[in-house]
């Protein structure tokens, strides 16, 4: 299980995360909504230690991430994929290189073995006989299945998806979220899944939570999203925005007047 405990982290004078606590079991897709710049991949930053919380904790099957020696955090980040949003494939490797590139950085298998299971991956998501193309042959949907073959490739107890269906056709993109649910069905992946993606939301998630400045501002079930009557979340679902959208900050009102105060001279404000 991982477990997040009142995490706080900020950049700056930007204060992203403001107390965020939530549960993610075994085996189950949570799913974590919110607008851009919310703290939704900070959060995931922090699960794999690439972020260290300014206040509060992060636990990976009961272990403090924060508080593991550098041995120990490289051996708990080869329990999980990433699924970038991009896909991030290496353009001068072919499909095969990529795919297998996390066998012969981090395992002492035989090339005849790498190739193996690089071919048992991409079967796993519907790629057959496309080991020798390169990355720039590929489809946006086919690069994104490429990297989610790379991310299971060390059979991972976790994978981590940020934006899996941003920038694919309704039918790619159903067909990744059928890719989550089936390998959640057949691996016993857990999954955390970042989108803004309604469709895919509801198609896929066991739980979800919605970030609104720092904060958990919504979390339940699919069929209780469908029915609350929480008006941030209503409004993220319709896609709706309303007056407040429109109106500066707070936070973004000092950080102009900063600049403002930075650059002119101080007889301006007078």
């Amino acid at each position: 299980m991982i477990k997040i405990v009142d995490l706080h982290k900020s950049f700056g004078t930007k204060h992203v995360l403001r107390g965020i606590s939530m549960d993610i079991y075994d085996g189950e897709t949570f799913v974590v909504l919110g607008r851009s710049g919310c703290g939704k991949s900070v959060m995931l930053k922090h699960i794999v230690g690439l972020l260290t919380p300014d206040r509060g904790a992060v636990y990976v099957d009961g272990e403090e991430i924060a508080k593991m020696t550098k041995k120990r955090l490289y051996e708990v980040r080869i329990r999980f994929g990433f699924l970038f949003q991009s896909g991030a494939l290496f353009d001068s490797l072919t499909v095969a290189e990529n795919v297998g590139l996390p066998l012969r950085e981090h395992t002492n298998m035989t090339p005849q073995e790498i190739q193996k299971k690089v071919s048992h991956c991409l079967d796993l998501v519907g790629l057959h006989n496309i080991e020798h193309l390169n990355p720039s042959e590929l489809s946006g949907g086919m690069r994104k299945r490429v990297g989610l073959a790379r991310a299971i490739i060390m059979d991972p107890d976790y994978v981590l998806y940020d934006e899996p269906t941003t920038g694919l056709d309704p039918i790619m993109s159903d067909v990744i979220n059928e890719l989550i649910i089936r390998l959640r069905e057949n691996l016993s992946i857990t999954s955390i899944v970042i989108t803004h993606d309604m469709k895919s939301a509801f198609k896929v998630a066991d739980r979800m939570v919605m970030f609104h400045e720092g904060k958990i501002a919504y979390r339940g079930t699919p069929e209780d999203a469908r029915t609350t009557d929480n008006r941030l979340l209503q409004q993220f679902v319709e896609g709706r925005a309303d007056s407040h959208d429109l109106e500066p900050t707070e936070e973004e009102i000092t950080q102009i007047l900063e600049a403002v105060r930075r650059d002119d001279p101080p007889t301006q404000f007078d």
